[in-house]
């Protein structure tokens, strides 16, 4: 036997078929009839014989890879969308690369394509620039891009989405139901999508239930860290007229919020309700454990890998508009309490 392992030559041999066949066989299973598909999968397996995928994809001018553009790999948040995205990739051909967009140059991103290492990319930064996107798809037009979590609302791709808007409206009316009606919202980064949809959210809430919205309760937070609520506590406590219950931009906001107002000596929720949005791995086991609005982060990953799965195979032709809208769920623990009268 050929000393680096047996060659397609011997695969044909043993299955009695050409080396054209087997090619065929191995790279367009449905070309062939059943009976010259099993014959040359039992030589394959006799033989030991190994698919040389990096010569077959660039022969195809293809690289076998998918990439996943996200703003903070150190964010837990992403944990379970990028498992998603794994699971459905993990049957295919193609490998998952993932880069932080955190500090990385617009022609770097461009080179994955120009340079043929990714044949799609599943973007969980919807801050990336209008002329990055527009880069993308001229150095690669055959490329497909999906949005998945965040997106931009002035550029047509499909996107997979949780329910943001409906999710604030969720927190606010548990909070009302609690007796509360002096709510505040600290916020995401100012240009956030995500930080737009649930202060709409939150915004459209109040006014369902009659309540009129304190500018002063409703604080920027600047991004969805730890510094950002604790930040914001320091604020609503140099108030003279602080709220009574607070629902956050992000489950690292409200842990944040709580943490500063605990070392003040502010009770959650005694003193004061709190309602993050996310439901982190942490939230159940934050002390107390955090009311919060749960995306199925999980499915979000299934579902943007699966589109662009169909639209590499060409199962399905890529639909710029298509927006799937996934649900989100209140979570009640124990960061939340009835009003004190």
């Amino acid at each position: 036997m050929n000393a680096k392992g047996p060659r397609i030559q011997e695969v044909a041999m043993a299955a009695g078929v050409s080396t054209a066949t087997v090619s065929r066989t191995l790279s367009n299973p449905d070309l062939v009839s059943e009976k010259t598909r099993e014959a040359v999968l039992a030589a394959v397996e006799k033989t030991g014989y190994r698919i040389n995928r990096a010569a077959q994809n660039l022969r195809k001018r293809q690289a076998g890879a998918i990439l996943v553009l996200l703003p903070d790999l150190g964010n837990p948040f992403f944990s379970q969308i990028l498992s998603g995205i794994e699971s459905v990739f993990a049957t295919s051909d193609l490998s998952v690369l993932i880069a932080d967009t955190n500090g990385i140059k617009q022609d770097q991103l461009t080179g994955y394509f120009r340079d043929t290492r990714a044949d799609g990319v599943i973007l969980l930064d919807g801050a990336i620039p209008r002329a990055v996107l527009s880069d993308l798809a001229h150095t690669a037009p055959n490329n497909r891009i999906v949005f998945a979590c965040e997106w931009k609302p002035d550029i047509e791709l499909p996107s997979v989405r949780s329910d943001n808007r409906g999710g604030a409206q969720q927190a606010v009316a548990h909070l009302v139901e609690l007796g509360h009606r002096k709510i505040g919202h600290i916020a995401g980064p100012r240009n956030n999508v995500l930080t737009k949809e649930r202060l709409a959210g939150f915004q459209d809430a109040m006014r369902e239930f009659g309540i009129e919205v304190n500018p002063r309760w409703v604080v920027d937070g600047g991004d969805f860290s730890l510094d950002a609520g604790a930040q914001a506590a320091r604020q609503f406590i140099e108030m003279d007229d602080q709220p009574t219950a607070v629902f956050c931009g992000s489950d690292l906001i409200a842990m944040g919020l709580m943490s500063e107002m605990h070392k003040r000596g502010v009770s959650v929720p005694k003193d004061i309700s709190v309602v993050g949005f996310d439901d982190i791995e942490i939230a159940d086991h934050f002390i107390p454990p955090l009311t919060t609005i749960r995306q199925n982060r999980t499915q979000l990953g299934v579902l943007a890998a699966t589109t662009l799965m169909g639209y590499l195979s060409g199962r399905s032709a890529q639909n710029d508009a298509n927006v799937q809208l996934v649900d989100v769920l209140l979570i009640k623990r124990g960061s939340t309490a009835q009003l004190a009268t």
